[in-house]
């Protein structure tokens, strides 16, 4: 009795350890966009897990043992075309990578475009994610990470969103919850996956239906084109994209590559003849299986 009894106590502090790895981004009732409706999130698993329809953002932290930290922490934004997260794959996967590299590895669970529970609902992924950044930065002594060392990696639409808070971290989408907000939300790194970046001739027209409609204006197109914002206050930028990628072509990158390198931003490209699209971190392709590997020694010429 005594070994069930421990056994146990055993697994409901192991549970209560775990739940303190997830964090809301927001304050309860105070969600801005939010608006309170009969929708519910979804999880489906099916050798990725994607997850739909989220009601209440989260940041998911993985953190290396404080001997192995090198101060960086990394949140990662997973793609799934504005519609859904795959959320392992391109999430806490690539988490649990960056840990192995003494990176904290950060996940973010951020609403998708919704007309039932959001309003204005394109600007409501870009809120989530300037959150998130202050959060983290609010939280760095907790997480031992460093406050001028916090990077963030999106891939596929999680690239679009990443690049979008590359390029439009300093603009005022949300009004100010709590003292988290007096944070500045410009990541210090920016890594981008086989990313959307452009609503123009080269988009992905799932993505850019999801977030802005089919009949948006081209002054919105133009608005999340990150190709088009970038400023010389874009974060030093990391690009990874397959030549026959078919569902987001390769030109999203190279677009994004010119632009940062026109306003003298720090770039690197990684280029592969195949991979095709949402690889994620490549490991059973002989070409790709190195690019995470690619990425941390990029990472470590910022220092």
């Amino acid at each position: 009795m005594k070994i069930k009894l421990m056994l146990l106590l055993l697994l409901m502090v192991n549970g209560i350890f775990a739940q303190d790895t997830i964090m809301p981004l927001w304050p309860k009732d105070k969600i801005p966009n939010h608006v309170k409706s009969s929708e519910r999130e979804i999880h489906e698993q099916n050798e990725i897990l994607r997850i739909s329809k989220v009601q209440v953002p989260t940041i998911e932290v993985y953190l290396p043992s404080k001997r192995d930290a090198t101060g960086e922490a990394v949140l990662i934004f997973p793609g799934g075309g504005y519609g859904i997260l795959a959320y392992d794959w391109e999430g806490t996967d690539i988490a649990k990578f960056l840990n192995s590299k003494g990176i904290a590895g950060i996940v973010l669970k951020y609403r998708l475009p919704s007309d039932v529970s959001q309003t204005d609902k394109k600007f409501v992924p870009l809120i989530d994610a300037q959150r998130a950044v202050k959060l983290v930065r609010s939280k760095a002594e907790q997480f031992n990470v460093k406050t001028n060392k916090i990077g963030i990696i999106g891939f596929s639409a999680g690239g679009h969103l990443a690049s979008t808070l590359g390029t439009h971290f300093d603009e005022k989408v949300y009004k100010d919850v709590d003292d988290i907000d007096e944070e500045s939300a410009r990541p210090d790194f920016m890594a981008l996956g086989y990313p959307v970046i452009s609503f123009g001739p080269h988009t992905h027209s799932g993505s850019k239906t999801n977030l802005i409609g089919e009949e948006a204006p081209s002054e919105l197109s133009d608005y999340f084109s990150n190709e088009k914002q970038v400023t010389k206050l874009t974060p030093p930028t990391f690009l990874l994209h397959a030549t026959d990628d078919t569902v987001v072509p390769v030109e999203n990158s190279l677009l994004f590559y010119k632009a940062v390198k026109n306003k003298g931003v720090s770039a690197t490209m990684h280029i592969y003849p195949k991979g095709g699209h949402g690889f994620g971190l490549g490991l059973h392709d002989e070409h790709l299986k190195d690019w995470g590997e690619g990425m941390i020694d990029w990472i470590i010429s910022l220092r």
